[in-house]
C-alpha cells in the first residue's frame, strides 16, 4: 500500500483569500476593449432595444461614455458608425468621407482624449453600403474581393487621417490586412496598428448587432465569413493576418469558438484578442432580467473563460460593468 500522503485539492479553495492566491487566470480593466456606436442624425442617445444598457451615441454621449471608460480603467474603445439611411450607396462612400458620421466620431475623442485613450475604428463597408454586405456586390450578387479592397485602404487612411489609433478590418476579404498595411505606410501612417478579425465566423449570434449599425443586410454573408463547422481553417487564417502585417489578431465570436481561440493563442506571436459579441451580451442580459441566471457572476465567469482560453484582450459590451466589478 502506498504510503503517500492523501492529496487534498480543496486545501486551496478554502476561502476567498486562498482561491484568489492560486488563482490561474485574472482578468484586469486594461483587457477589455468597449464597443460603441455613432450615429448620425440623433439629438440624444438611442438605446439598442436588443442590447439593454447600449446606445447608438450622439457626440457628446460618446465622449462620456469613453470618460465613464477611461474612469473605470478600460483604455481602449471600438467605433463603429451608424449614417443616415440615406447616404448608403453601393460602394459604401460615406465610409471614407472626412465628414461622414465615423470619421467625425474618431475625431472627436482623439481631440477630447489624445493618447489617453486608444481609439480602434471598424474598417469595413456593411454599415455604409444600401445592401449591407461587406465589399462591393457583383451582378450575380456575390462579393467582389478585389474590387473590395481599393475601398478598404481609402476607408482605413481617412481613419487614420481622423486620428485612429488602430484600425479594424473585419470584411474577412483576402488579403485585406496586407493591403490596408500598404496603404496606412503609403500615406506616412506607419505607427497605426492594425487589429485583423482572423478568425470571423458567420454566427447567428451577431443579431442584436444589426439593428445596432442599422443594418440593410438581406441574406447572409457565408460566402466570405468562416463556416462555423470549420477550426483548421481558421488557423491559415490568422497565419496569413501575421504574414501580411497584422499586430493583433482576433476571435469573434468568443465564447461559441473558445476551442477556435485556445488554438490560435497557441500559434500566435501577436496578441490574440476575442469579441464576446452582441447576441452572448444579450443573452445573458435577458437571462439575468427573467431572473433565471445571476447577471453579474455570468458576466465576470464568461469572461474569465474567454481569458482563461487565451484571449489578450477582449471586446466585450460589458467593459465598463465588468471593470468595474474588479476595482
Amino acid at each position: 500500500m502506498s504510503t503517500f500522503p492523501v492529496r487534498r485539492p480543496r486545501r486551496l479553495r478554502q476561502n476567498a483569500a486562498m482561491r484568489e492566491l492560486v488563482a490561474e487566470t485574472r482578468l484586469h480593466p486594461a483587457d477589455f476593449i468597449l464597443p460603441l456606436f455613432i450615429a448620425e442624425g440623433i439629438d440624444t442617445p438611442r438605446e439598442i432595444t436588443s442590447m439593454p444598457g447600449q446606445f447608438q451615441h450622439t457626440a457628446d454621449s460618446l465622449v462620456r461614455i469613453a470618460e465613464s471608460a477611461l474612469q473605470a480603467g478600460v483604455r481602449c474603445v471600438d467605433l463603429f458608425g451608424v449614417p443616415l439611411a440615406s447616404k448608403k450607396d453601393a460602394t459604401g462612400s460615406v465610409a471614407w468621407d472626412p465628414e461622414g458620421i465615423l470619421n467625425l466620431g474618431i475625431q472627436r475623442l482623439r481631440q477630447e482624449f489624445g493618447d489617453e485613450l486608444l481609439i480602434m475604428a471598424d474598417t469595413c463597408l456593411d454599415e455604409f453600403t444600401d445592401h449591407g454586405h461587406c465589399g462591393v456586390m457583383r451582378a450575380d450578387g456575390t462579393v467582389d474581393n478585389d474590387a473590395t479592397l481599393p475601398l478598404y485602404c481609402d476607408m482605413a487612411v481617412s481613419q487614420a487621417n481622423a486620428g485612429a489609433h488602430i484600425i479594424s478590418p473585419s470584411g474577412m476579404m483576402d488579403g485585406q490586412v496586407g493591403a490596408i498595411r500598404a496603404a496606412l505606410d503609403a500615406a506616412g501612417h506607419e505607427e497605426v496598428a492594425i487589429m485583423a478579425y482572423s478568425a470571423k465566423y458567420a454566427s447567428a449570434f451577431f443579431g442584436p448587432f444589426r439593428e445596432a449599425v442599422g443594418s440593410s443586410l438581406e441574406g447572409n454573408r457565408r460566402t466570405y465569413q468562416q463556416d462555423p463547422a470549420n477550426a483548421r481553417e481558421s488557423l491559415l487564417e490568422v497565419e496569413l493576418d501575421i504574414q501580411e502585417g497584422a499586430d493583433f489578431v482576433m476571435v469573434k465570436p468568443a465564447l461559441p469558438y473558445l476551442d477556435v481561440l485556445r488554438q490560435v493563442a497557441d500559434m500566435s506571436p501577436l496578441p490574440v484578442a476575442a469579441y464576446q459579441v452582441s447576441g452572448e451580451y444579450a443573452m445573458i442580459k435577458a437571462g439575468a432580467e427573467k431572473g433565471w441566471i445571476d447577471g453579474p457572476a455570468v458576466m465576470m465567469e464568461s469572461l474569465t473563460s474567454i481569458k482563461r482560453a487565451g484571449a489578450d484582450q477582449i471586446l466585450t459590451y460589458f467593459a465598463i460593468d465588468a471593470a468595474k466589478a474588479l476595482q
